[in-house]
């Protein structure tokens, strides 16, 4: 096995699309391709991904993430086109001649850089103002510490690798010790709260695979993975923020829409009653290099 190679475990039944990131002596670590598993494996249950290097199940997340895609353009045209008609009725027409989106913005800590640059590429796909950075899951309380009065964000998503822990066993699903990072994501969370007490003001959302979504919600995430600990997509928190950025101030996130449609359902993500972050602005923003402006000032 070479580093970067496309494999799948035998023991699992080749389930999973896995990368090679390394080669250790007495185990190979690997990483999920489509799904935020990182993990370790024997090198002789491993074989290398048939061509084309797609699992069933990492097939299927791939269809499901086109059409959560293809829901999350069609929210943002009917959020705006809902937006537009309430605006007529306490504005007047005045608002048919233009008016302007301000979605919230993202602040997007990610404790794996490939699915940091997956998820700002689908940020920008939505025209969702993001700012992401990779940061170890350990050190994202204290980047939170200092990085929240400078973005100033109405979204934070705080994500990376998680998982229970094969040495606890038997399993306390109870106990954050068990799990990877989620005492990490949780002191993130916390962190995040002093900051902004208001859970319509800064909306969180928290977690990655089989995290501990109790703890996580009760350090004050809005949403978080993961209700029956299973694996979730890479994409599902990016998702869920798209979402609470393109929903107006007005309304709340509509949680049964997100658990249907994220790649990983029920079991993959839940939440609390939320506002959404998104705003329309009047009148339209013009272009500055067109205007003819006489100065007033010496």
């Amino acid at each position: 096995m070479n580093l970067g190679d496309l494999v799948v475990r035998k023991s699992y039944g080749g389930d999973i699309t896995f990368r090679v990131e390394d080669v250790r002596r007495e185990n190979i670590i690997i990483k999920g391709t489509e799904f935020r598993l990182l993990a370790d494996s024997p090198a002789d249950d491993l074989v290398k991904a048939p061509y084309p290097a797609v699992s069933e199940r990492t097939k299927q997340a791939r269809i499901k993430a086109s059409e959560s895609l293809s829901r999350l353009e069609k929210h943002k045209q009917e959020q705006s086109e809902r937006q537009l008609a309430s605006l007529r009725n306490e504005w007047g027409q005045n608002v048919d001649k233009g008016y302007f989106d301000v979605p919230g913005k993202v602040l997007h800590l990610d404790g794996d850089p490939q699915y940091l640059k997956k998820s700002l590429a689908l940020y920008n796909q939505l025209r969702v103002p993001a700012e992401g950075h990779y940061v170890n899951e350990s050190a994202m309380a204290d980047v939170l510490y200092h990085m929240l009065p400078r973005v100033r964000p109405d979204i934070v998503v705080i994500t990376g690798h998680d998982g229970v822990l094969k040495r606890r066993q038997p399993y306390n699903l109870y106990s954050l010790d068990s799990y990877k990072n989620s005492q990490n994501f949780a002191s993130a969370i916390q962190v995040a709260r002093q900051y902004e007490r208001n859970m319509d003001s800064l909306i969180i959302v928290a977690g990655a695979c089989q995290s501990h979504f109790e703890a996580l919600l009760q350090a004050g995430a809005n949403f978080a993975s993961s209700p029956g600990r299973i694996l979730i997509h890479a994409l599902d928190p990016v998702y869920v923020a798209a979402k609470a950025a393109y929903t107006s101030v007005r309304d709340t996130v509509n949680i049964t829409d997100i658990i249907h449609h994220t790649i990983s359902g029920s079991q993959g993500l839940g939440g609390i009653e939320t506002r959404g972050s998104y705003r329309i602005g009047l009148p339209r923003l013009q272009d500055l290099s067109t205007l003819k402006v006489t100065p007033t000032v010496n």
